[in-house]
């Protein structure tokens, strides 16, 4: 008897840990845009939670991740809008066993369409009287946020129904929005080169795309998307495929990738098909969906608390092969970072060959307990950066000596250096490490920083070589004969380059101050910093203290600020980028100023939709005027600046605590 209760309360522990492993999970993967873990691993401990509920039913809670979908619903940057119809999530197995089994189970004759599981960003499209009026995202199935600014930067999907649709009063279309993978490949190059953290994935980056702020940024990045389900009233059809095709015909972009399957065999055939064939694809997928045909007949199958029982996803399995980690190189970033690179006997994954795959940091190495000469396995499954997952335990590597991280930079020959609470070691020589002055003046050019055109990766590279430029102050001396001389280049592309030279003297002290590459300084801290320290005089002298008072900057990112004017040759710098005509002074009125005090000790909380500026912008207006912003609505709450689509919570929150809402045109009347 004491046997089954030790088990019993093990298992019991089990249950309670799942749960909170699978829900932290959750939110990492639809929120942070940062997944921890695979999908396999992800779905293998979902189905033994949901063995384990079953087991213990005196155990049931209803905020279970076995109860709801995952949610990407994180900020109040969008207004929350509840679905018209639950936006669920599919059940799924890596079985093809399994597949079998629940083709079986269906009613006899049944039709199946078999469609390519795309691995994106689920979308809800609202048209109502033939205009699009909506675009939420999945959320939590019940709610999701309206990203409908964003997706008007993807031509693809029509403003505007057209026949057969145009005269319904209400059609939903829902479907995925994807980067292809020349777009993603793009981007994360731009974030390597900003020494950004990476996207894991295109699924990643399409998320984080389409809840930034920023449409502009949005359409430069290059999003698309499938279409794959049509509901709504009064739709004719009585079949899915027919619904898909009357989509296409109405001009939304629908996939070619799908089939009406009649057996087991059909459908056996169209995964082996997709298995190999979608490596060709422009964009990532993950595994085969499949639905029954008949739409009476979903209606009768109906739909558990999370799923609907009339479709399933089949997904394919995590490509893997064993290769050798020859050598173990290094890498060092603009910061000084020195990153660790697997260098492998060549093998070909999901149509590409893989030769080079990142191993992080120290920690991770010594974690895999690899070194040169193993047998490791490399995956890529539906991620385009190769890594290594583990290495073979059959391995005979006679290699006895423990992994040791290199000492001194690859470089220049300093000794490196490893911070509390850090993983990387790092390179301090920033002075007169060849890759950090690099990187620093890629960085400096870059187009969110001074956005001088015509100083790409390769001029640098090549005006470094020569000599010409060795930091940042260095270009603004550059000649027009320094750069017509060098090979590829005349007189047109020098005087493009120094026309841009030129224009970047307007850029303004905020972007300035991104553009330094102060380590930790992203370009939303540099808008926020800028805001408080108007000019580098005041920023240069700043106290511990008055930094940390700042909105995101802590005592890390501070002390990077008070080492860098520390530095005598960061100073002499900046003596000539101001002698150059560099704005290192904000153009915006100080806070001491009584314009910008209008709103001093109020705190303001934003909610809606605007018309005349951003939230973003709004944001910003009310810290320049003296306000402070706030997420949620309390008894502290001055009062909300409201704009369309309020969300109800914040309206019902507000009128219980009698706070005022402040129209967007009352508001700028305010200021």
């Amino acid at each position: 008897m004491d046997l089954f209760s030790d088990i019993e309360q093990q298992e019991k522990e089990e249950l309670l840990q799942l749960r909170a492993e699978l829900t932290q999970a959750n939110h990492l993967y639809y929120v942070e845009n940062a997944p921890t873990m695979s999908d396999r691993d992800f779905d293998f401990k979902m189905h033994r939670l949901q063995d384990l509920e079953k087991m213990y039913p005196e155990m049931a809670d209803a905020s279970s991740p076995t109860q709801h979908v995952g949610s990407d619903l994180g900020s109040n940057k969008f207004v929350s809008i509840k679905h018209r119809y639950p936006m669920l999530s599919l059940g799924n197995t890596y079985s093809k066993e399994e597949i079998e089994d629940w083709v079986r189970k269906l009613p006899t004759n049944v039709e199946i369409v078999c469609e390519l599981k795309y691995d994106g960003l689920s979308i809800s499209l609202w048209y109502e009287k033939g205009q699009l009026t909506h675009a939420l995202t999945r959320g939590d199935g019940i709610r999701g946020d309206d990203v409908l600014r964003n997706i008007l930067t993807i031509p693809s999907i029509p403003t505007t129904l057209r026949p057969p649709l145009a005269n319904l009063p209400y059609v939903e279309l829902r479907g995925e929005v994807l980067l292809p993978w020349e777009n993603f490949e793009r981007l994360n190059r731009e974030r390597e080169s900003n020494e950004d953290p990476l996207f894991a994935n295109p699924r990643n980056a399409a998320s984080g795309t389409l809840k930034l702020l920023d449409p502009d940024e949005v359409r430069r990045r290059g999003l698309i998307a499938y279409l794959y389900y049509l509901l709504g009233d009064q739709l004719p059809g009585q079949t899915h495929s027919e619904r898909l095709e009357m989509a296409r015909q109405g001009g939304f972009p629908v996939s070619d990738a799908i089939r009406v399957c009649h057996s087991v065999d059909e459908v056996m055939e169209f995964i082996a098909y997709w298995d190999t064939e979608r490596k060709n694809l422009p964009v990532a997928t993950d595994g085969i969906v499949l639905k029954v045909n008949n739409l009476q007949q979903q209606q009768t199958l109906g739909y558990t608390a999370k799923t609907p029982r009339w479709a399933i996803a089949y997904k394919f399995p995590a490509e893997k092969q064993l290769t050798t980690l020859e050598k173990i190189t290094y890498q060092v970033g603009r910061t000084g970072v020195v990153t660790p690179v697997a260098n492998l006997t060549p093998i070909q994954l999901s149509g590409t060959i893989v030769q080079r795959a990142t191993l992080h940091n120290e920690d991770f190495i010594r974690q895999l307990n690899i070194q040169e000469g193993d047998r490791v396995w490399v995956e890529k499954g539906g991620e385009i950066i190769p890594k290594i997952t583990g290495k073979d335990d059959t391995n005979h590597n006679n290699a006895t000596a423990p992994y040791q991280f290199i000492q001194t930079c690859p470089e220049c020959g300093t000794p490196l250096v490893r911070i509390d609470g850090e993983a990387a070691w790092r390179c301090p020589n920033e002075t007169s490490c060849p890759p950090q002055l690099k990187g620093k003046l890629e960085h400096f050019v870059s187009r969110k920083a001074m956005d001088i055109d015509g100083l790409g990766q390769e001029t640098i590279d090549l005006l470094f070589e020569q000599g010409l430029v060795r930091n940042i102050a260095d270009i603004y001396d550059l000649r027009k004969d320094d750069i017509a001389k060098q090979e590829g280049f005349g007189d047109k592309s020098a005087e493009k380059i120094l026309t841009g030279i030129e224009t970047s003297k307007q850029v303004p002290w905020s972007r300035v101050l991104f553009a330094l590459g102060i380590r930790m300084i992203g370009e939303t801290t540099a808008k926020k910093i800028a805001r408080r320290f108007t000019s580098i005089d005041t920023l240069q002298w700043a106290t511990i203290e008055e930094l940390t008072s700042i909105e995101d900057v802590g005592e890390q990112i501070a002390h990077n600020i008070i080492a860098y004017f520390q530095d005598e040759t960061n100073l002499s710098i900046l003596v000539r980028l101001r002698q150059a005509g560099v704005q290192l002074v904000s153009e915006q009125p100080t806070q001491t100023n009584t314009a910008t005090q209008s709103l001093a000790g109020k705190t303001i909380v934003i909610s809606g939709t605007f018309s005349f500026h951003s939230r973003e912008e709004y944001k910003d207006m009310i810290e320049q005027h003296g306000g402070k912003n706030a997420g949620s609505v309390s008894g502290k709450t001055s009062f909300i600046l409201a704009g369309e689509n309020m969300g109800p919570e914040k309206r019902h929150k507000a009128e219980s605590l009698g706070i005022p809402l402040v129209s967007e045109e009352d508001f700028l009347q305010m200021l």
